[in-house]
């Protein structure tokens, strides 16, 4: 009680939090982590965030940022001791300032995603990260997001031009900002993307922007068997060049996860039989239609028509439609996993080739090593991130299991086939062990 009567006394124009019932929000995690917080601040400027980090060194009470608290690695709740402190930067929004001819952005950390793409959709820009959730500015540029059009537009990392950082002793730092071609020395910012805090408190960036996708196609492909996928991709990659914007793969365990448990998802195979693999296809371009182009809807079509009639790739079936209700598809699959029993979520990064060789040997090898777990896996294969989900009963579950499971299938994907244990959640209380385990010896 004492250090919180100090630490409401250092800040008394700060929102403060400190009822339980006023924090529960901030101290839960997406997939059930919980902790205890000695009180949660809430900041409007980098003027009262600056003041906030040097009364709490002075107080030396430990605090942890917190942007939307999407994560799923645990990386944004404090712990059950109840003396640290949760910084919210639910209510940092005093900058958001559109430079249309540099087609750049300076924005607070705290600004969601939607509302960005929002408020930036009347000049015909985006800040082009696709995610199935919704984060904040600043936790997406500390975790380095990458997302479903990844092999498109690149990580955050690609878009950030500037940062602005609060250090742990309370000083701000300015790197970069919106010049691009600034060749003059070490990019520091670079350091402080996608490393979480480590580096001081991202409170205001300043991002590249694009173009908002004036026509869109998708299609959802069926090919017969794993082998069939990436001459699929590189002969898109051939084809369509920078009008590829996606390329996701989805497995039938977890599509019927989805179907079984998002009522308001159609299913649009055949009869509602849902296919053993289905891949995301996606043609993009920023412009708008002109009377010379072919329709891109047809575009794709005849790209597909033309690589199985000449025999480059296999494909058992193509359904085309809205782009819209294809994506609700791909984005519904977290949800559906989520909910069909307990889930053991892993995200890992391999070469491309790899990813379908790891899903193969680990569904040769899971049934003897933890029977009764179901693999209910998709990702983005085009850039060789794997969203590795496994399913198991929740009667049957115990944490020591877990643990054994999820330390089997990372030594899997890091010793066997050179994986990242992080494509872009970042470290976290559910990845620090296999941080302090693999780290110095991975060659990147």
């Amino acid at each position: 009680m004492t250090r919180f009567v100090d630490l409401k006394s250092a800040l008394p124009d700060m929102d403060v939090l400190e009822a339980p019932a006023d924090t529960a929000r901030f101290v839960a995690g997406v997939r059930g982590e919980t902790g205890k917080a000695l009180a949660v601040l809430r900041p409007r400027t980098t003027s009262q965030l600056l003041t906030a980090i040097q009364a709490l060194k002075i107080l030396d009470i430990f605090y942890m940022p917190q942007g939307a608290n999407t994560g799923l690695v645990g990386a944004s709740i404090p712990d059950e001791t109840g003396t640290q402190v949760v910084i919210s930067f639910d209510r940092m929004k005093e900058v958001f300032d559109v430079d249309i001819e540099n087609r750049s952005l300076r924005i607070s950390a705290g600004f969601h995603l939607s509302e960005v793409n929002e408020r930036l959709s009347e000049h015909g820009l985006h800040f082009p990260i696709d995610l199935g959730s919704d984060p904040q500015i600043g936790g997406m540029i500390a975790t380095n997001t990458g997302g479903g059009r990844f092999l498109r537009y690149g990580d955050v990392r690609r878009h950030v031009l500037g940062l602005d950082i609060v250090t742990d002793v309370g000083e701000l730092a300015q790197l970069g900002g919106p010049v691009r071609k600034a060749n003059i020395g070490t990019d520091w910012k670079q350091l402080a993307i996608g490393s979480g805090a480590d580096f001081g408190i991202i409170t205001q960036a300043v991002l590249n922007l694009e173009p908002i996708t004036r026509q869109q196609s998708a299609a959802l492909v069926v090919p017969p068997n794993d082998a069939a996928i990436f001459p699929l991709l590189q002969a898109l990659e051939q084809m369509a060049g920078p009008m590829l914007s996606a390329f996701e793969f989805m497995s039938q365990n977890a599509m019927n996860a989805a179907f079984d448990h998002v009522p308001s998802l159609r299913n649009p195979f055949a009869g509602g039989t849902v296919p053993q693999i289905a891949l995301l296809i996606e043609l993009t371009r920023p412009n708008q239609p002109v009377p010379w182009e072919t329709d891109l809807d047809d575009v794709l079509q005849q790209m597909l028509m033309t690589m199985w009639e000449n025999g480059d790739v296999a494909i058992e079936d193509a359904l085309f439609g809205r782009p819209d209700d294809m994506w609700a598809l791909r984005h519904a699959l977290s949800e559906g996993v989520r909910t069909a029993g307990k889930l053991y979520a892993f995200d890992l990064g391999f070469r491309r080739p790899d990813v379908l060789a790891f899903r193969q040997a680990i569904q040769n090898e899971l049934p003897d090593f933890a029977p009764g777990v179901t693999i209910c896996d998709f990702g983005h294969v085009g850039d060789g991130g794997l969203h590795f989900n496994l399913v198991g009963s929740n009667e049957t579950h115990s944490d020591q299991f877990e643990q054994v499971l999820r330390d089997w299938v990372v030594e899997q994907a890091v010793e066997r086939f050179g994986a990242s244990f992080s494509a872009e959640h970042g470290i976290g209380p559910k990845n620090i062990r296999y941080f302090e385990k693999y780290s110095p010896k991975r060659p990147f």
